[in-house]
């Protein structure tokens, strides 16, 4: 039997009866069908060199090829860039099919991609198919090798700890993590293990204050170990790039505004103008309203000058774009720290049955009885 020990974003104890019925329905499906979520929109997969501006060109492109921007995500990870955005065609509100336009989509996407320095590595692909658009920018950026570059931005100091170790008796590699605690972290986590053909049969997980204690028996989907020195440094670098590319850098701002044709062009080119660089974004729309995230930094990587905030804001609007700060998770009063029952702050998590189970619904594992 597995245990979660669960809160909201901001630490308190799940009261809202959908939330729960939602996560009781997610793990008895056996087969979660996303297919609705993005049913009638084309994929468009980008990865190339991040620089300042660079989200800016890649939407005027889009508003002025007619593409109609739903639903979008971009994460940046040591001067990489990655973004999966889900689009429509703005004339019939229906997929792009056309291979004509398709073709010029892709090779234009391409052209801004490259830029000056990135001709080999630029990557642009169009798909009509449905995915778990998070898991696929952890293997788009996988696929580029992010874990090996260095960052041309200035990143945090607060890197995570990776450590690995083999259990020779029970033949087991032992991975050890200590990092920032966030939301999403083990699911970041077992993707990447998953995608690097590892396969998890026990984990431990406590969290005190703001850090996150995690630690995995693993081994090769061929039942061994790791068993070479090379391999182990890429475990390591692969599971602190896994963990870096969510982090939050930068101020967030929220967007909400009407939707309407090449407004994510016009909103990021105030950002080009005022030399503010975004490190990560979730685009959204919802019937007519346009529900965006972007984390900024300065050009540098340091934080933004907050008089610059404020004029991009008068840009675009006060009540359009607004400072929104992340929830505040780490900060408990001691006292509900003391009223957590039997917990004491810790969670703590066997990973058996059931989470081999839904780590197997979205398909991170194989079916390992």
């Amino acid at each position: 039997m597995d245990v979660f020990h669960v809160t909201d974003l901001n630490g308190n104890k799940l009261t809202d009866e959908s939330v729960i019925s939602y996560i009781e329905q997610s793990l008895e499906t056996t087969y979660p069908d996303r297919s609705k979520e993005f049913n009638g929109l084309t994929a468009l997969e980008l990865t190339g060199t991040d620089r300042v501006g660079l989200l800016s060109e890649v939407f005027a492109v889009l508003a002025d090829l007619q593409c109609n921007v739903v639903d979008a995500k971009v994460w940046t990870h040591n001067g990489r860039i990655a973004s999966l955005i889900y689009v429509k065609d703005c004339n019939s509100g229906s997929p792009i099919e056309d291979s004509q336009q398709i073709d010029r989509i892709e090779a234009r996407l391409r052209n801004v991609l490259k830029g000056d320095n990135d001709i080999r590595s630029a990557k642009t692909s169009v798909s009509m198919a449905v995915t778990h658009t998070e898991r696929r920018l952890h293997q788009m950026m996988f696929a580029d090798r992010d874990y090996e570059r260095k960052p041309i931005l200035q990143h945090r100091a607060d890197s995570p700890v990776v450590t690995v170790q083999n259990w020779v008796e029970k033949g087991y590699s032992v991975v050890n993590v200590q990092c920032k605690d966030r939301t999403k972290l083990l699911f970041d986590i077992v993707c990447t293990l998953t995608d690097m053909q590892y396969v998890v049969f026990h984990g431990t997980i406590n969290t005190a204050e703001d850090k996150a204690y995690l630690e995995f028996y693993i081994r090769h989907t061929d039942g061994t170990p790791i068993s070479w020195e090379p391999e182990r440094h890429r475990v390591i670098q692969c599971l602190q790039a896994a963990i870096e590319r969510r982090a939050s850098e930068g101020i967030r701002l929220e967007l909400c505004a009407s939707d309407r044709q090449g407004l994510l062009a016009d909103v990021t080119r105030t950002f080009r103008e005022n030399a503010l660089n975004v490190t990560r974004a979730e685009i959204s729309t919802s019937r007519d309203m346009a529900l965006n995230v972007f984390h900024v930094t300065d050009a540098n990587g340091n934080p933004a000058d907050p008089k610059i905030i404020e004029a991009v804001r008068q840009k675009i609007g006060l009540e359009n774009l607004k400072v929104k700060e992340l929830p505040l998770i780490y900060h408990q009063e001691a006292e509900r720290e003391e009223q957590a029952v039997g917990v004491g702050g810790a969670v703590l998590l066997s990973l058996g049955s059931l989470v081999r189970r839904n780590l197997y619904n979205l398909g991170l594992i194989k079916s390992y009885s």
